[in-house]
């Protein structure tokens, strides 16, 4: 097969790898999703964060429940005169909160809001690394196919170089025929080196969002089924399913009853107390063990209660509540930034999809179009009617529009990954992947009633 056949061949074989059948021992797409879900350091981050949120909501509720605390004290004295003094003093003391302002109910509340908010940030989360893992699997095709590419390419211009030589040893062709070949193949080998570099910087990422090196990778296809018809119905998906959008919202809750829990700082507050104590006492004089007016055994109870009534407490209080109604409406402005930014998130990503297609189909013809006339250059430089400078443009041409083709075909893809993220659906569920679907609420509803212990659920 000569060396134009060769590249002809491959160029069509590049062309036509989303219709590769797989190979079994292959990575897939799906797969690899697979395992960016399971095992991404970062997303397994952000999961133990929300489990750390979790525990903000019985840290809350705390302020409902009685404290018991036990105290004990013995003291011993020895006087000059021989008098020795023992005492002792041994209790337990309770104490309730009957209403602190409404601050422990708010407090439970915000802490409620932003656990409902971090499980939205962390799906968001999820989703994102998903989107990172299908951009890495592809970007690893692309660049090992632009590094094929090169190759093929450095080693056609070689062959022009040796045959640019040839002729000129025989007089048929000019020292600078020569010196243009041997310029094309040394840009061409700096140019594979380039090529494999990308590849391996690909092959790093690809390790660092999935969670291994990539071998063998089978085709990714687009997400054309889980798109909408239309960019305005992604949009408008979007904006009532994007989990960062009602991440910001649940935070808008959270900050709404900050607030409130800020103003309780201003109203009275009521705490009963009860205790029970023992005390013990005994003196010893020189040779009169035991004597001593109250000497013996003394037990004690007491029950109260205490109001509190804040007069003034230096503006604190009235500047935490400023502060805290500031921080409600700094949460409402981040919604409609959020809104904003997957609308954007939405169209980019659309438009994007819709170019790359629409490349795809060009830049195949194109890839047809200028191999054909690249042969019809090397012929018509054979009878002489075109100079080896014609040939090398030529080349250049077909390279530049096979790497264009394998761009394209990544960026379909990637594309389509993009626009069901920015609508918030890229999950594992809807994707259908392999995988035991990771549910923060199971955490949650085991930690937000707890009374004790020092266990995790997963028993840490």
């Amino acid at each position: 097969m000569s060396l134009v056949a060769r590249n002809v061949f491959v160029a069509a074989m590049l062309a036509a790898t989303a219709l590769v059948p797989s190979v079994a021992s292959a990575e897939t797409l799906f797969g690899a999703l697979t395992k960016a879900y399971q095992y991404n350091s970062t997303l397994n981050y952000n999961r133990a964060g929300v489990r750390v949120t979790d525990e903000n909501v019985p840290l809350a509720k705390s302020g409902f429940r009685p404290t018991v605390g036990a105290s004990g004290s013995i003291d011993y004295t020895s006087t000059e005169g021989g008098t020795r003094l023992t005492t002792g003093s041994f209790g337990v003391q309770i104490n309730q909160m009957l209403f602190d302002g409404f601050q422990t109910r708010n407090n439970v509340r915000a802490a409620e809001a932003q656990v409902r908010a971090s499980q939205e940030s962390l799906r968001n989360q999820e989703q994102n690394t998903l989107f990172d893992a299908a951009s890495a699997y592809m970007d690893v095709i692309r660049d090992r196919q632009i590094a094929v590419l090169t190759e093929q390419n450095l080693q056609f211009l070689t062959e022009q170089a040796r045959a640019a030589r040839s002729r000129f040893e025989v007089g048929e062709g000019t020292r600078t025929d020569v010196a243009q070949a041997d310029a094309s193949r040394l840009l061409a080998i700096a140019q594979l080196a380039a090529a494999r570099a990308q590849a391996q910087t690909s092959e790093a990422t690809y390790q660092q969002v999935i969670g291994n090196a990539p071998g063998t990778l089978q085709p990714g296809q687009p997400l054309a089924k889980m798109l909408p018809k239309s960019m305005d119905a992604a949009v408008g998906m979007a904006a009532v399913e994007h989990p960062a959008i009602i991440a910001t919202q649940h935070l808008v809750d959270s900050s709404a009853f900050a607030v409130k829990s800020a103003e309780g700082q201003a109203l009275p507050g009521v705490t009963a107390s009860a205790g029970l104590n023992h005390n013990y006492r005994n003196t010893e004089a020189s040779g009169l063990p035991g004597v001593g007016a109250n000497d013996g055994n003394f037990n004690s109870a007491s029950i109260g209660a205490t109001l509190t009534i804040p007069i003034y407490t230096g503006g604190a209080v009235s500047a935490r509540v400023r502060q805290s109604k500031e921080s409600l409406g700094q949460a409402r402005i981040q919604v409609d930034v959020t809104r904003d930014q997957v609308r954007q998130a939405v169209v980019s990503a659309w438009t994007q999809y819709v170019a790359a297609r629409e490349s795809v189909s060009a830049n195949r013809e194109q890839v047809a179009a200028q191999q054909l006339a690249l042969n019809g250059v090397i012929e018509e430089r054979n009878v002489g009617q075109r100079t080896t400078l014609d040939v090398l443009d030529s080349q250049a041409d077909v390279i530049s529009a096979q790497i264009e083709l394998v761009s394209s075909q990544r960026d379909v893809v990637v594309a389509s990954y993009a626009i069901v993220s920015a609508m918030g659906a890229l999950t594992a569920e809807r994707l259908g992947l392999n995988v035991e679907i990771h549910r923060p609420e199971e955490h949650y509803d085991a930690v937000k009633n707890k009374l004790g212990g020092f266990k995790t659920p997963d028993g840490r």
